[in-house]
């Protein structure tokens, strides 16, 4: 993403909706009022100039997105929250990163289940409070954001599942990967389906 080749009205205009994908590099804790420390990791700043707008004028607008992995951290500090640099150094946390080996498939099997609001947006959608997912990420949400509701925690608190208060359209996000294996698992089809039904 380059911020000044890229307009968001322009993007709003072209593109029916959009997955905000994860990424190696982290959102950049200024964007949520903190100093860098080497617990952060890299940054992509070009990303944070498009997709932290983008993703206001979408919740905004209606138009449909599902955020993945760094893209749901994205929706958080979109909206007013902050994020963990490490989830595995804080007490009673697991370490939720990627294993260092391993095949893909080994990578990205399924590791922890997360459980849903009974009743809530992603209960109903599911058909089941509690799924199974894999686990990927080394930063997690400290606070959300004043609009951002939380529907679905790891064993260990962590957040996993997160939806926009009032948006008038899809703002479905989930810190696990649902792209792996999307056409085969039970969890991420549903997923994948109601955002292309939006």
């Amino acid at each position: 993403a380059e911020p000044d080749k890229v307009r968001i009205e322009d993007l709003l205009a072209h593109c029916a909706g959009f997955v905000f994908t994860g990424g190696r590099a982290n959102v950049h804790p200024e964007e949520y009022g903190e100093e860098a420390t080497d617990a952060h990791g890299d940054f992509d700043r070009n990303r944070d100039r498009v997709a932290l707008p983008l993703i206001r004028a979408l919740v905004e607008r209606g138009q449909p997105f599902l955020g993945i992995c760094r893209g749901f951290q994205e929706v958080n500090v979109a909206m007013g929250g902050t994020l963990y640099p490490e989830i595995r150094d804080l007490p009673g946390r697991d370490n939720h990163r990627m294993p260092p080996d391993g095949t893909l498939e080994e990578k990205f099997a399924l590791r922890h289940d997360v459980t849903f609001s009974e009743g809530g947006v992603f209960h109903q959608l599911m058909g089941r409070q509690s799924v199974p997912t894999n686990t990927l990420h080394g930063q997690g949400i400290k606070t959300a954001g004043p609009r951002v509701v939380v529907d679905g925690h790891a064993p260990d608190g962590t957040a996993e599942a997160l939806y926009i208060k009032d948006a008038p359209g899809f703002t479905l996000s989930v810190q696990w990967h649902p792209e792996w294996n999307a056409k085969n698992d039970n969890v991420s089809r549903p997923l994948f389906e109601a955002f292309g039904a939006a």
